[in-house]
């Protein structure tokens, strides 16, 4: 009866949901302390229904329990004991159950490190998260529930997708889903404010490292997405523009303008209205996301389902979500003006452009992704635009991000000097003009441009960031040289200015090769030997393989030995392992494709130089963002100059 524990537990769970809505939110309105004290105990149950619902179905898994359907859908006998835990959220059921939970531990830590904050504006922050938890709950309930019956109970299961066999599956979506949810408490915060009418700056700078943990786990996300299906899907790239991967980088996108817009607004109490619509764009397009991976109307390796009937629900959801987000801020727009004033050449006008292009960006993103619908309602035929759209407007519209990172920090706030910004830049420019010249040389043989404006840009971020880090070296006292907030902006900035270079220099200088092979046959490609010595048949876990042995050599040296795999699963499912030799200046990766004739293999083989700068670029983000949310201000209560700033704004309007 276990399964039906599980459904039971998730229909208190909604129960608690709605409490936890409904009561908090109409005792903040009504001043009645005692109903807004039910949002932390309402939450608090929540969350352990959930975790009870989450652990039945885990157990369901490593139990191998086939009377649950989608654990007969998901995972067969042969499956290996630590790939039963991630086949959880292996499909649609599983990862949605997985984003509920997830939701309900972003809600518990807010519910508990919030206790200072003051009681209405968190019973308002928990009801909206509590209304939330409604809309999943209920989709989970009505639509996409993990413990329907198969009775009798099967022999044995359908498997897990080949494709997500792999340790990747065991940190990506966790990871995605955490940031993901997390604006939802940016989102939660805003909508609190907008309900109570209190929008002075105090609201921003409590939700300020909240937004950047969920900042810092999509960034992880995307960025073990991106490593994932690097090397598993075989195809030797990092990122393909695919729906469901557009899904995820659109919230980031707005995300990456809302943190540098919740810090205009909380130190000068500018750019109101921007946080406010940005902390509900961020969370809508992660709702968009959830739709596009679930509904089925757009094609994706990637996608959970394809039910048309899921889809509707969260886009009836979306649309609630996004009408009565709006209709509050229209009610409430009179309140949101205001701010310091600042002039042309200033730290806020930077950040403005920032704001403008991220913003311009994620809909240059959105309408791509949503072009073959467009195109259907339209008339015009379900065409799709890829790699050549987006590889071409992108970075336009990144561009000028780029060029004035180095500048924000030495601008100063309302008013800069430019003649003092550009002296202490210039040994930047010089550094980043001498690495390109350098780059031509070292590069001479790439095939286009990039690499060279790939070392350029790098240096001019990463020189720009160093320097500022020195001037505050120089000139700040100790106690507040480098505070957190501010550490994590020099490593998020460096971070970008590292991904840049493993960008455009792997996009230049990659070498690839789709080649026949007989048994002990040598071939060179980008320099290097590549040696077929043969393949062999080998048993797996739950797989039967035909693994290549490919020997690597520079001249007499031997390099590496390679055992690319070409796997077939119970059900025929045919999957290909590449295998890689890693390193922190250049990739070998070699695929074994398909078996040619005689003793003939095709091989695929790529020589892909600071690919992985890629990732650490990604990896410096997340320890930017972590270490910005870690500033012991955000956790301060109302002080006087939270007043000071919207009164302020007021006599300057």
């Amino acid at each position: 009866m276990l399964p039906e524990l599980g459904q039971f537990a998730l229909i208190l769970a909604l129960l608690l949901a709605f409490a936890q809505c409904a009561l908090p939110i109409y005792g903040a309105w009504r001043g009645n302390t005692a109903l807004i004290g039910l949002a932390r105990p309402a939450v608090a149950g929540q969350a352990v229904f959930v975790a009870l619902a989450f652990g039945i179905l885990t157990w369901a898994f490593l139990t191998q329990d086939f009377s649950v359907a989608y654990v007969a859908q998901n995972s067969n006998l042969s499956l290996p004991w630590y790939y039963r835990f991630p086949a959880v959220w292996g499909a649609h059921e599983g990862s949605l159950l997985l984003w509920i939970l997830i939701l309900n531990v972003w809600t518990v830590a807010v519910a508990a490190f919030s206790r200072h904050l003051p009681g209405a504006l968190m019973a308002r922050v928990l009801g909206v998260l509590g209304f939330i938890s409604c809309g999943f709950l209920l989709f989970t309930i009505l639509t996409s529930n993990p413990f329907l019956r198969h009775l009798p109970a099967l022999p044995d299961g359908n498997d897990l997708n080949p494709i997500l066999q792999d340790p990747g599956l065991i940190m990506h979506p966790p990871m995605l889903y955490t940031g993901y949810v997390g604006f939802s408490v940016a989102f939660a915060f805003a909508i609190a404010a907008l309900l109570g009418g209190q929008l002075d700056v105090a609201w921003v700078r409590w939700a300020r490292p909240w937004t950047n943990v969920a900042w810092a786990f999509l960034t992880l996300g995307i960025t073990l997405g991106s490593w994932w299906a690097y090397y598993v899907l075989g195809w030797g790239g990092w990122w393909f523009w695919d729906p469901v991967e557009n899904a995820s980088f659109m919230p980031w996108l707005v995300g990456t303008a809302l943190i540098h817009s919740q810090a205009v607004t909380e130190k000068r109490g500018s750019f109101r209205a921007w946080t406010i619509l940005l902390s509900i764009f961020a969370f809508s397009l992660s709702l968009l996301g959830t739709f596009l991976v679930r509904s089925g109307v757009l094609t994706s390796v990637h996608a959970f389902a394809s039910d048309p009937r899921r889809g509707i629900f969260i886009l009836v959801f979306l649309g609630i979500v996004v009408g009565g987000s709006l209709l509050l801020y229209a009610v409430r727009a009179p309140k949101v003006a205001g701010g310091k004033p600042f002039a042309l050449l200033s730290r806020e006008t930077l950040l403005l452009v920032n704001n403008l292009m991220f913003v311009c960006a994620a809909a240059m993103v959105l309408l791509g992704t949503l072009y073959p619908i467009i195109g259907d309602m339209l008339g015009i035929g379900r065409v799709s635009v890829g790699p050549p759209y987006f590889g071409f407007v992108f970075p336009l519209l990144m561009l000028p991000v780029v060029l004035l990172i180095p500048f924000g920090p030495f601008f100063r706030w309302a008013s800069a000097d430019w003649s003092s910004t550009w002296r202490a830049l210039r040994p930047a420019l010089v550094l980043a003009l001498v690495a390109a010249v350098v780059a031509k040389l070292v590069f001479r043989h790439a095939a286009s441009w990039h690499a060279f404006i790939g070392v350029a840009a790098a240096f001019w971020v990463g020189a720009g960031i160093a320097l500022y880090a020195l001037k505050r070296w120089r000139e700040v006292p100790a106690g507040r040289r480098y505070t957190p907030e501010m550490l994590g902006m020099i490593l998020a900035h460096f971070g970008l200015a590292v991904f840049l270079a493993g960008v455009l220099i792997t996009q230049a200088t990659s070498v690839e090769s789709d080649l026949s092979f007989t048994p002990n046959q040598t071939q060179q490609v980008g320099g290097l030997d590549f040696r077929f010595v043969g393949v062999q048949r080998v048993q797996g876990p739950n797989y039967l393989a035909d693994q290549g042995t490919v020997e690597v050599r520079s001249g007499d040296r031997l390099v590496t030995t390679l055992h690319p795999e070409k796997r077939q699963y119970s059900g025929q499912q045919m999957q290909s392992k590449s295998d890689i030799d890693g390193g922190v200046f250049r990739d070998l990766y070699v695929a074994l494709g398909e078996p040619l004739g005689d003793t003939a293999w095709g091989v695929r083989i790529y020589v892909k130089p600071f690919v992985r700068w890629i990732w650490f670029g990604g990896l410096f983000m997340l320890v930017g963002g972590l270490t910005a949310s870690a500033d012991r201000r955000f956790r301060a209560r109302r002080s006087a100059r939270d007043e000071a700033v919207p009164a302020a704004a007021t006599a300057t309007a």
